[in-house]
């Protein structure tokens, strides 16, 4: 930021200080045994998110008919909740002791429990227990997870037969717990007719909101896909929420799972990570989630007694880990540089934030910076935000190929009606700085142009008033 004077940086929150948030993270995989929490509670809580995604693990609850075993579950949830943290639980995946194929299957991943009275029933008593254990405590469950993917849905995916599963644990969870929200989806694929398909199939036990997830380089897709969705939710019905419940990258081009292969770095992680999430948040959903919070096992496609099978490992999360001989994540869990840049994130983003167009618009001139004019406004991806008291928020970036490129460039910005006031944060390393006074030029009462701003190829954020 040459010629932008620091003034401070952006001071971290803990979730515990933290009321509203719709920033989360995910905590996944722990049916499975992925990770040690307690190594990772206080870690997650320092970072100022709120939701967190947990997995319920029938196969791990239920390893006797009609016994349920929750001491695992309960630390989890107990331990998230006591550190200000709000849970949220996928309902997931099949058992054993119904069906002989997920008997076969590490974590039971893929198998769920429609195709016998038997299996269904079983289901429905899991369910029922699980919700009336959590009454109180946790207010949200997800049904299944990718069921619109081969890898968690191994039969095929079908859409109605989705729909079937969703509306069955519905009525279970408002059995148990009427106040208690129900989210589909939790689809990974870009199919519109599936979610259409399920939600039909579905009849009267439709879901509270669905969630989607977004594996990409590029987080411009999104914006398309909310728009769609949310257009295709209203059809259904309008009060049907959009959450965004799985998006994150790699941090190294030698893991498994969604985006292997590609050349990730963890600085190209933290970028991916801010993209996303602001972008996220400028199509209005009702809270993002990234995944996840621990590098760990993919273990989607394991088999039992097949270590090998499942020593598949994702680099995704926001604390790096090592592995041990069974493919548990060991090592101290040390923080990344996504790590970081979500903490900044999270501590701006704190509280309620309201969509709003701003009074701004960029304006081209010759930039002696750069040798070249400044950024056109269809070149940047961003939008503005209000809160309560008064202040605004625009985030903005050029969302150049997050492979290829590390952007630097200028824009120039009129701004009118706004709080003079200007700072500007970046959150990848939480900076605060004063948009210096060469740099602003009054052109009516209460018109500025900002002349040559700093632009990356992640969110900057422009503020003004009562926040920083």
């Amino acid at each position: 930021m040459e010629g932008f004077e620091k003034i401070g940086c952006i001071e971290p929150k803990c979730a515990a200080d933290v009321a509203f948030s719709r920033l989360g993270l995910g905590f996944e995989k722990l049916d499975r045994g992925a990770f040690d929490p307690e190594k990772a509670y206080d870690k997650v809580a320092a970072l100022g998110v709120k939701w967190i995604r947990i997995q319920s693990g029938w196969a791990r609850t239920e390893t006797r008919k009609g016994v349920y075993d929750f001491a695992w579950l309960d630390s989890i949830v107990d331990n998230l909740i006591r550190r200000g943290l709000r849970p949220w639980i996928c309902l997931c995946y099949g058992n054993g002791l119904y069906d002989e194929r997920a008997a076969q299957t590490f974590g039971a991943v893929g198998w769920p429990p429609i195709y016998d009275e038997e299996s269904r029933a079983a289901w429905g008593a899991y369910v029922r227990a699980l919700v009336s254990r959590y009454k109180g405590r946790v207010s949200d469950y997800e049904v299944w997870n990718e069921p619109d993917g081969k890898w968690c849905w191994k039969a095929g995916p079908s859409g109605t037969e989705y729909g079937d599963l969703l509306a069955m644990t519905a009525r279970a969870v408002r059995s148990a717990d009427p106040g208690a929200r129900v989210i589909g989806g939790s689809v990974c694929m870009r199919k519109l007719s599936f979610i259409d398909d399920a939600l039909r199939a579905c009849g009267k036990d439709l879901p509270d909101a669905i969630t989607f997830h977004e594996y990409t380089a590029d987080e411009t897709q999104v914006f398309e896909r909310v728009h769609s969705l949310k257009a295709l939710l209203r059809r259904h019905d309008p009060k049907i929420t959009v959450i965004q419940g799985e998006s994150g990258s790699q941090s190294r081009r030698d893991g498994e799972g969604a985006l292997n292969g590609g050349a990730w770095t963890p600085r190209r992680q933290a970028r991916q990570m801010l993209r996303h999430t602001v972008a996220d948040l400028l199509c209005g959903v009702e809270f993002t989630s990234y995944f996840s919070a621990l590098d760990m096992l993919e273990g989607l496609n394991g088999k039992v007694g097949d270590k090998a099978s499942y020593q598949d490992y994702g680099y995704f999360g926001v604390l790096g880990a090592e592995f041990d001989e069974n493919g548990v994540a060991t090592g101290e869990y040390q923080p990344k540089s996504s790590y970081y840049a979500m903490q900044n994130l999270a501590s701006v983003f704190e509280g309620e934030w309201e969509l709003c167009d701003l009074p701004l618009m960029a304006r081209v001139e010759d930039s002696k910076l750069t040798f070249a004019q400044t950024l056109k406004g269809k070149e940047l991806t961003g939008g503005g935000f209000l809160r309560e008291n008064g202040a605004y928020l625009y985030a903005y970036w050029k969302p150049c190929d997050l492979m290829t490129t590390e952007y630097e460039g200028v824009v120039t910005l009129e701004v009118s009606g706004l709080p003079e006031d200007f700072r500007l944060i970046d959150p990848m390393d939480g900076s605060v700085y004063a948009v210096p006074e060469k740099n602003i030029e009054r052109v009516g009462e209460q018109s500025f142009l900002l002349h040559e701003l700093p632009v990356r190829d992640y969110p900057l954020l422009l503020t003004s008033g009562k926040n920083f």
